[in-house]
């Protein structure tokens, strides 16, 4: 199906709720954790854009009034405490099943431990409060693909919130709470907080541990993090990565690498100018512009989707045989799309990985960060393939996922931070080559205070 893409709607009148505000109003007293996972769970059960699967609400209010003892006590127990987080429902919670956004696993039983991010947030004093909308298995950057139907953006009911975590980005969004994990196979952080205007972190490939994650393809799934601003998806990372976050990196000096292939071009004319805009910003502020060429990059992202496909039809082959009409056509049909590749297609891929990862690495070697667009659209109409822009149609899928899949083939860290732009929210990207998660959170900071 095209559609014409339409003149962006006016966003709601929507505030995302910051993490280190709620931190310090508890931190001082003036806010309980109680109150606040209270304000929380009130948020989620009115909430209008499908982002809740499951709302853990009486086990979320007991911990909430422990954490309220605690602190009356003057007991804290990390950076996080009594904050309350959603949680993607592709990542295992004690005591709630992993549904995965498919009536494949309807049935399935709560999990009996919780992911190890999922205890890192907890042992920081975090409030698990629900679990949170994902396209089906993950399988798509849409958001408009799940057995309880799509997720809808804050800014536009309407369109997407882009995917897979589209749940997690659009409760941040949406104000409902301050902190949510998600998963990144191929852009799954990176797009839908593009998409809804709040920062997500992919970080670096094997940073975080994916154990307790339902998989779409191993060797390229990352899980990451989705906050209203870059200081709270720092305090995330924090808490994540297990370490304080080093000195801020200054900008006087960086090396910001501009891709100038066509390639990596958005279709949209809206986004261009904030990426130009936020390179300005940032020579502005010190930092020089180095021009990078990647002749290589077609042929290596040509490698993804033959990695995501096998991968994915190996994990779904039996329920495909045994029960395929418990899953959203859209996707069974997507995995049935490999069932009788052969094995050579897979293996030729992941060898043209990595052949061409160290090609690009050598293109970039030159710069400490690359700054480009998050996505090449603006949030779309739900259940549209294609848009029309420019009197040309543009393929919506593909268009989500090539300015970010790249590096979930290289495995590098990158954070998608949203510009002030009028109307729809526009994504744009920072990725590390020489800085590391905090080095390019410290890039992505230097933005917000250029753009305020």
């Amino acid at each position: 199906m095209t559609e014409s893409l339409p003149l962006p709607v006016a966003p709601a009148s929507i505030e995302a709720m910051s993490l280190t505000a709620t931190i310090e109003a508890i931190r001082s007293g003036r806010l309980s954790p109680a109150e606040h996972v209270a304000t929380v769970l009130d948020r989620l059960a009115a909430d209008p854009f499908n982002t809740v699967i499951t709302l853990d609400a009486e086990r979320a209010a007991a911990t909430a009034a422990t954490r309220t003892a605690e602190a009356a006590r003057g007991q804290w127990r990390g950076p996080l405490h009594g904050i309350a987080v959603g949680v993607k429902d592709l990542i295992d919670v004690a005591g709630l099943p992993t549904r995965c956004g498919s009536n494949v696993r309807r049935d399935v039983a709560p999990a009996t431990l919780d992911a190890p991010v999922v205890a890192r947030l907890r042992a920081a004093g975090a409030v698990v409060v629900a679990k949170l909308h994902t396209q089906e298995f993950a399988h798509g950057p849409t958001g408009d693909v799940a057995a309880t139907g799509p997720a809808r953006n804050p800014h536009d009911p309407g369109r997407i919130t882009g995917g897979s975590s589209s749940g997690s980005a659009a409760a941040v969004a949406a104000g409902h709470l301050p902190l949510a994990l998600g998963t990144d196979t191929g852009c799954s952080v990176r797009t839908p907080a593009a998409l809804c205007g709040v920062v997500g972190l992919k970080p670096a490939y094997g940073a975080l541990p994916t154990d307790g994650v339902f998989p779409l393809a191993e060797s390229l799934d990352h899980v990451g993090a989705l906050a209203a601003d870059v200081a709270g998806t720092a305090l995330a990372w924090a808490v994540l990565g297990g370490r304080d976050p080093d000195p801020a990196e200054p900008v006087p000096g960086l090396r910001v690498g501009v891709l100038v292939d066509e390639y990596w071009q958005p279709a949209d004319p809206a986004i261009a100018p904030w990426v130009d805009a936020a390179v300005r910003a940032l020579v502005a502020a010190g930092a020089r512009v180095v021009p990078v060429r990647t002749p290589m990059i077609e042929e290596l992202v040509a490698a993804y989707p033959l990695i995501v496909g096998n991968e994915a039809y190996a994990t779904h082959s039996r329920a495909l045989a045994e029960r395929p009409d418990d899953f959203q056509p859209l996707i069974r049909e997507r995995l049935l799309g490999f069932a009788d590749r052969p094995a050579r297609e897979y293996i030729e891929a992941q060898r043209t990985r990595r052949r061409l990862v160290p090609a690009f690495r050598a293109a970039v070697a030159d710069v400490d960060v690359l700054v480009l667009a998050t996505t090449r659209l603006r949030a779309t109409p739900i259940g549209a393939a294609s848009v029309e822009v420019d009197g040309r149609a543009v393929d919506v899928r593909p268009a989500l996922l090539a300015l970010n899949s790249p590096f979930n083939l290289t495995g590098w860290p990158a954070v998608s931070v949203p510009a002030p732009a009028p109307g729809l929210p526009i994504g744009v990207q920072i990725v590390g080559i020489r800085r590391d998660e905090h080095g390019v959170l410290d890039v992505a900071a230097a933005l917000e205070r250029a753009w305020r």
